[in-house]
């Protein structure tokens, strides 16, 4: 999508970062942003780049994330591959890689729990911004929220990030359709809603009344259900990879990552879980 279709009247965004990035880092993201957009490849803009767009924080990255469609990724790879970088299927059910030595860039096409994957819906009013000096589309406000809105990981917790976002954005937020979009995990939603009330006391009403009214309601409708004494399922693991596998290992509930609510497959939860050993630092650099 070619950032001069956005429409002219979507809001101004704050320059994103420069001087945080690496000098030669900097060439590598800017080359790579610069060749999708001359392919004419669809892609959005996230992670810490879109953050500093919506809220003005800045802060160092180690990466750059794109949020692409799984459909596009082999093109993408084909054309990254001409500048001599490789691109790897990291996590086939959400996540690639673009290697260039030591640095990366994230290509993501799904959540890491397998709940939202990167549709139309994504390419639908993104704002323009310049990142490291290239025009491109940022994913919305919206979005970004999404897909932040589900890492709470024990190492990794968004929720700083979502309630800078709601703080610059509340006015702007499509809120009925996050609502939608959140469908049966809208307790995530509340949950962010109510810790954006603590962490700012005096911008409470700036989350619409008739929001936080229903999600209350939906709360209030299921304390007086029957318990479902059947239901022996942690969602827990759509929030951390990790914390919740002693649930799932020992204690005997089912991971809701294997119901129809998640796109995983048993394969793509062993991956995922495999990982976490990857990332840990060794004993010397604790």
């Amino acid at each position: 999508m070619d950032p001069a279709a956005v429409a002219a009247d979507a809001p101004a965004l704050a320059p994103s970062l420069d001087e945080e990035i690496d000098p030669r880092v900097a060439g590598f993201y800017r080359q790579t942003l610069r060749a999708m957009s001359g392919a004419g490849i669809p892609f959005l803009v996230g992670g810490t780049f879109a953050q500093a767009c919506y809220t003005g924080i800045r802060r160092s990255t180690k990466d750059l994330d794109l949020f692409i469609r799984r459909e596009d990724y082999e093109r993408i790879a084909q054309l990254l591959a001409q500048y001599g970088w490789h691109a790897e299927m990291s996590h086939p059910h959400w996540l690639a890689k673009v290697h260039d030595g030591q640095e990366f860039i994230d290509l993501i096409f799904n959540s890491g729990n397998g709940l939202f994957p990167v549709d139309e819906r994504w390419f639908r009013g993104n704002c323009r911004a310049e990142v490291l000096g290239v025009p491109v589309l940022v994913a919305n406000a919206e979005d970004c929220l999404l897909s932040k809105a589900f890492i709470m990981e024990r190492e990794r917790y968004d929720g700083g990030d979502i309630a800078h976002l709601m703080l610059a954005c509340a006015e702007r937020l499509d809120w009925a359709g996050l609502l939608e979009r959140f469908g049966q995990h809208w307790r995530v939603l509340l949950a962010h809603v109510t810790l954006f009330g603590y962490i700012y006391p005096g911008e409470r009403h700036r989350i619409p009344a008739w929001l936080v009214a229903r999600l209350i309601g939906r709360l209030a409708d299921e304390m007086r259900e029957p318990p479902h004494l059947d239901e022996h399922v942690c969602a827990g693991t759509l929030l951390s990879r990790e914390q919740y596998l002693p649930d799932v290992e020992q204690m005997g509930y089912s991971d809701v990552r294997l119901t129809p609510a998640s796109a995983m497959t048993q394969e793509d939860v062993a991956a995922w879980t495999g990982d976490i050993q990857s990332r840990k630092p060794k004993k010397d650099e604790e």
